[in-house]
């Protein structure tokens, strides 16, 4: 079975991998080569936020200094290499995020769980927020797989909070998740993830004095002058939003303000309201154990004895946090949305449960397809105004959609799961582990 899941799997990425990696050189991940051209910089002490990438893309490096010295080890190799070993990367952290985001499902499958991986593996790969990791050479699967290992680990071998410190020393993004941890009352977890970022970026800081000075006082100020057009179609933050119908100007920058305060209010109260659930229903946590000192940080509801729809909820809760981090960011690229892996797995659970997985699989099918675009092709001066309406409208689909999905999983999947009050729902089905059997 593991060598059938093996092939599934490779099977299913490699029109992926033959097609972007087999673009013209200067179209082949783009965004490795802004952090290739950073390390570079470094290598041959050049202003770090002054380099641009080569033609036709002249990208700037746009990220923290940190990040810079990760993407050293990838200067010292070929162009060839470091694409295919980064790609290589990705697809392992890929398999992590799937791994977290299946675990009942895959579980449920018994002697399956193989070939199950591979075939849930290969769906996630072809969604288009995953596809374009690929396109791009992007960060988004392994800023995900740190902050699911660090919120869904059964047990930590680590300070639980530091791997998602390690997250937002990469890029800023992942900071949502320091809210989360506090609100839902994980308040070690986000004083040791503060800490890593903080050391982390003190390390770059005396490494990169000057550099450091031109982010933190300079090329973080300057937002999407650096990181492209805000009202592209791509961008499906609530910035995007207001830029594609509010021209630059005193209105459009109040008016994203509301926007986010009122979608970050309602966000984190959906992300708490499915923590507490999961708490809820978890078993009491048993006394502290010296061998397991790193979980101890009021326990995460992921332990086996917690039940299915305990870590349904609470990977509901941090799937919520990880849309906010797009749609809260002045920038939030189609591929950042990679999160609706993490909503497609909470919805599913083990897979018993019949609407949860109807509506899992509607999601997995509305992501799969390049939605925003198809709007795109319908704001032309050569259509009608209802048809440029439309197209306006079909544009901001994804970020729409990423709203809509928060109150899913913190309205109707804790009703469903754990009507809101820590209650099971008596309707629902016992769990059962390695059986496809009802």
């Amino acid at each position: 079975m593991l060598a059938a899941g093996v092939i599934v799997a490779v099977a299913a990425i490699t029109p992926i991998v033959v097609r972007w990696l087999g673009n013209p050189p200067d179209q082949r991940l783009v965004d490795l080569e802004v952090y290739r051209e950073g390390g570079r910089a470094l290598l041959r002490q050049a202003r770090l936020y002054d380099v641009l990438t080569q033609p036709p893309q002249l990208l700037p490096f746009t990220y923290p200094p940190f990040p810079a010295l990760l993407a050293v080890p990838f200067t010292l190799m070929s162009w060839t290499a470091a694409q295919w070993t980064w790609t290589v990367l990705e697809y392992v952290a890929l398999a992590v995020i799937v791994r977290y985001a299946f675990r009942d499902l895959l579980a449920r499958t018994g002697r399956w769980a193989p070939l199950a991986y591979g075939v849930l593996f290969g769906a996630c790969a072809w969604l288009t927020p995953a596809h374009d990791q690929i396109r791009f050479g992007q960060v988004g699967f392994f800023l995900m797989a740190l902050c699911l290992a660090d919120t869904m680990a059964r047990t930590a071998y680590w300070p639980r909070g530091a791997l998602v410190g390690l997250a937002i020393a990469i890029k800023l993004v992942p900071g949502v998740f320091l809210v989360y941890f506090w609100i839902t009352g994980r308040r070690q977890a986000a004083v040791n993830s503060l800490l890593t970022a903080a050391a982390a970026s003190l390390l770059a800081f005396a490494w990169l004095p000057s550099d450091s000075a031109d982010y933190w006082f300079g090329a973080l100020l300057q937002g999407g002058g650096r990181t492209g057009a805000v009202n592209g179609t791509t961008n499906q933050a609530l910035n995007g939003w207001v830029a594609r119908v509010i021209p630059e100007g005193p209105l459009q920058t109040p008016l994203w303000g509301v926007l986010v305060l009122a979608v970050a209010y309602l966000g984190f109260r959906l992300a708490r309201r499915a923590t507490a659930a999961a708490d809820g229903l978890a078993l009491p946590a048993l006394p502290p154990d010296p061998s397991r000192r790193w979980g101890t940080d009021r326990m995460l509801a992921a332990d086996p004895a917690s039940g299915e729809a305990a870590r349904s909820l609470l990977l509901a809760g941090v799937a919520i946090t990880g849309l906010l981090s797009v749609l809260l960011s002045p920038v939030g690229w189609i591929h950042h949305l990679v999160w609706v892996i993490a909503v497609v797995g909470a919805l599913a659970g083990d897979g018993r449960d019949r609407r949860r997985t109807l509506l899992a699989g509607a999601v997995w099918l509305f992501y799969l397809f390049p939605v925003p675009w198809w709007g795109t092709h319908l704001t032309g001066p050569e259509h009608p105004l209802i048809l440029k309406i439309a197209g306006q409208l079909i544009r901001d689909l994804f970020g729409f959609g990423a709203v809509a999905l928060m109150v899913v999983l913190g309205v109707w999947l804790v009703n469903r799961l754990g009507r809101g009050d820590g209650r099971p729902d008596p309707a629902r089905p016992r769990d059962g582990v390695g059986t496809l059997t009802p």
